[in-house]
């Protein structure tokens, strides 16, 4: 569900980035993001959606019993709380217009190392705290039958057992598709700010990349110049 690799990311994401949106390639995603008016949940992204409107039938019911084949209710129902950050997790990836600049080279559904606010995790692990899991990695610790469901594989135990902290959360329940960032401003909250953060790192990185083209010396200094500037903005 979500990893990506930061050299694509340098790759498509150019000055005119708006003019060239795309969504992730499978899991139910379009191949461009358009507008959805009947989105049942996801609101946030109706305007620009990588998302159709019945993917977000089944987190427009509470409590989310499971979404596609996934049950959200292995170790009992998600406090409201708890569901509300689950859910903004679930709309990004899903329905986000940005999603796709942090697409997996080699897995098609798959994003890594989107930026997410330090506030965010700390949110929204003090919202789960006291909710259980029996899986430290949501995409690839459960027991999955012949339907594709997925099971429990150890016992159910309170979240703030499983995860030292919000950092510590957001960094493994889906593996590496999420990297906390400590700097305001150059992060996703899963808000209406979306958009405005994605246009401050796009002009960020295109401003960086001019530069590094007029005062590289060689084609492979820059590629490796590049992924550390990535880092450093996104930082």
């Amino acid at each position: 569900m979500l990893r990506f690799s930061v050299f694509l990311f340098l790759v498509v994401l150019m000055p005119s980035t708006g003019k060239r949106q795309r969504c992730l390639r499978g899991a139910g995603h379009k191949l461009r993001p358009t507008q959805e008016k009947y989105l049942q949940e996801c609101t946030l992204y109706a305007e620009s959606a990588c998302c159709y409107a019945d993917i977000t039938e089944e987190l427009a019911h509470s409590p989310v019993i499971k979404v596609h084949t996934t049950f959200w209710n292995r170790c009992g129902n998600l406090s409201p709380a708890c569901e509300t950050y689950m859910k903004k997790i679930e709309c990004f990836y899903r329905c986000s217009p940005y999603i796709a600049q942090w697409a997996h080279p080699k897995q098609a559904a798959a994003i890594s190392s989107v930026p997410i606010c330090q506030r965010f995790c700390d949110n929204w692990y003090e919202a789960c705290k006291s909710d259980h899991t029996c899986v430290s990695n949501w995409l690839t610790d459960w027991e999955i039958d012949d339907k594709r469901e997925n099971h429990c594989k150890n016992e159910c135990i309170p979240i703030s057992e499983m995860y030292a902290s919000g950092t510590d959360m957001c960094e493994k329940m889906w593996g590496d598709s999420l990297k906390v960032s400590r700097s305001p401003g150059l992060c996703f909250e899963m808000d209406e700010m979306d958009p405005k953060i994605f246009k401050i790192l796009s002009d960020r990185y295109s401003s960086s990349s001019r530069f590094r083209s007029s005062s590289s010396s060689s084609s492979s200094s820059s590629s490796s110049s590049s992924i550390l500037v990535w880092h450093q903005l996104c930082q």
